[in-house]
């Protein structure tokens, strides 16, 4: 964040940063930081050449336009094996579940290997929004429970390259209508279903209810794990053999 601002107050554009920090070896799309620029700097705006729109558009169709931005995402089937494996804690899979309103949303990731379940209550289940939360939670966990994250194809989630920047880690996304492909996050949330049923209006509901819900999830033995508790094998005090 600091390099791309120092960049653009020399007049850099975002093209050329973004090309720079791939010969250093790290990933960073230049629309990344037009985003961050109009949505999070307007300070910055000054320092690009082109202030017409809020970035030029890039040409072409809005469908082949789509079709980049598809071909862009990482793939679950190009994750580390190790991630199928459930041998490690941090590797995260997250999914929204959309509220009777079709607008309000609950959050969710899902630790692979122990259920760990965090949620987070949104009162719109916009991109932005879930960037920010998302960044939040994760902010405050050692890096090493965070590895890697793994999301539904919604459109929440498509300012993922933000978030990876942020989080300093790798972002995949499931083929379109393939759920069972983050079974554990959708088994979960079918856990949290019981708490709010489906057509629960999640405006009406606090977050001291969502995270009592929460807390009830992770604290309740697992038959995968040995009859031990999400939240015990998250903190590292139970070391298990993990199932697939």
């Amino acid at each position: 964040r600091q390099y791309v601002v120092r960049k653009l107050k020399t007049y850099w554009s975002p093209e050329q940063i973004a090309a720079l920090v791939k010969q250093k070896g790290d990933t960073l799309c230049h629309e990344t930081i037009y985003q961050f620029v109009y949505n999070e700097r307007p300070d910055l705006q000054k320092y690009l050449r082109a202030r017409k729109g809020k970035y030029r558009r890039r040409h072409g169709t809005v469908n082949r336009e789509k079709e980049r931005e598809e071909a862009k995402k990482r793939r679950i089937d190009t994750r580390p094996k190790i991630v199928e494996t459930r041998k490690r804690i941090g590797d995260w899979e997250g999914d929204t579940i959309k509220g009777g309103d079709k607008k309000s949303a609950i959050l969710t990731h899902v630790d692979r290997k122990s259920g760990y379940l965090i949620a987070n209550r949104l009162e719109r289940a916009l991109s932005e929004k879930v960037r920010t939360v998302t960044i939040t939670e994760f902010s405050q966990l050692p890096k090493k429970k965070l590895r890697t994250i793994t999301y539904d194809n919604g459109t929440e989630f498509s300012d993922y390259e933000t978030t990876e920047l942020w989080l300093k880690t790798d972002i995949y996304f499931a083929y379109p209508y393939h759920s069972w492909e983050r079974g554990t996050n959708e088994n979960t949330n079918g856990l949290l279903r019981q708490f709010f049923p489906k057509g629960t209006d999640f405006t009406k509901i606090t977050d001291f209810d969502l995270q009592t819900a929460v807390n009830l999830i992770n604290n309740r033995p697992r038959k995968r794990l040995n009859y031990h508790t999400p939240k015990e094998v998250f903190s590292g005090k139970i070391a298990i053999r993990s199932r697939i």
